[in-house]
C-alpha cells in the first residue's frame, strides 16, 4: 500500500495543483458554453466568423507555445541537475517565446481583426440585431473568441511574471524546486491553447 498522503505532498506543489484545478474549471465552463453555442449556430463556421481567422497565424502561435513548453521542461530538468546556468537560459527562452506569442496575438492578429470590423459584441449590439439572425450569431462568435483568447492571454502574462519571479529567486541556486511549480502553471497555459486553437481556427 502506498504511503503517499496529502501531508507528504509539498505544500507548494499541492497549492499549484489546486490552482490549476480551479483554472481548468473556469476554462472548462467557457469551452462548454462555446461548444453548445457552436452546435446551436452553424453560422459560427461562416466566412464572417471562424472562416475569417487566419489558421497560419494560429499555427505559428501554437508552435511557439509548444516550443516554450519544451524549453520549460528543459529548465526543470536542469534545475533537478542543479545546473543553474542552463536552467536560467531555458527559462529566459520560455519568457521570450511567451512574449512573442503575445506580440503576435495582441500586436498583429487582434488589430487585424479589429481592422476588419470584428469586435467583441456589446449587449446593445446583440440586442439591436435581428433576433436569431446571422448578425447576432456572428457577433456572438467574436464575443467568445475575444473573451476566451483574451483570458488565455492574461494567463500568458501571469505565467510569464511567475517564471520571471522564480528566475530571480532561483538565480543564486536556491529554491530550485520552484521551477517545477512555475512549469506546471505554464503547461496549463499551453494545454488550454491546444484546445482553443482547433476550436476557433480549424473547425469551420
Amino acid at each position: 500500500m502506498s504511503d503517499v498522503t496529502l501531508e507528504r505532498v509539498p505544500k507548494g506543489r499541492l497549492g499549484v495543483w489546486f490552482l490549476i484545478a480551479g483554472e481548468l474549471v473556469i476554462f472548462g465552463g467557457f469551452i462548454a458554453a462555446y461548444i453548445l453555442a457552436r452546435l446551436e449556430y452553424p453560422e459560427f463556421g461562416s466566412k464572417e466568423a471562424a472562416g475569417a481567422l487566419n489558421p497560419i497565424v494560429g499555427t505559428i502561435n501554437t508552435m511557439i507555445l509548444l516550443i516554450s513548453n519544451w524549453t520549460m521542461v528543459v529548465a526543470h530538468e536542469a534545475a533537478l541537475e542543479k545546473n543553474v546556468a542552463k536552467m536560467k537560459s531555458f527559462m529566459l527562452y520560455t519568457l521570450v517565446l511567451g512574449l512573442v506569442f503575445l506580440g503576435i496575438k495582441l500586436g498583429y492578429e487582434w488589430p487585424a481583426d479589429f481592422h476588419e470590423g470584428h469586435t467583441i459584441s456589446s449587449a446593445k449590439a446583440i440586442a439591436g440585431a435581428e433576433p436569431g439572425g446571422e448578425v447576432m450569431k456572428v457577433s456572438l462568435f467574436w464575443s467568445y473568441y475575444f473573451l476566451m483568447t483574451g483570458f488565455h492571454g492574461l494567463h500568458i502574462v501571469v505565467g510569464s511574471l511567475v517564471i520571471l519571479g522564480v528566475y530571480i529567486s532561483c538565480s543564486g541556486g536556491e529554491n530550485l524546486h520552484r521551477v517545477e511549480l512555475a512549469g506546471a502553471y505554464w503547461h496549463l497555459v499551453e494545454l488550454v491553447w491546444v484546445i482553443l486553437f482547433p476550436m476557433f481556427y480549424l473547425i469551420k
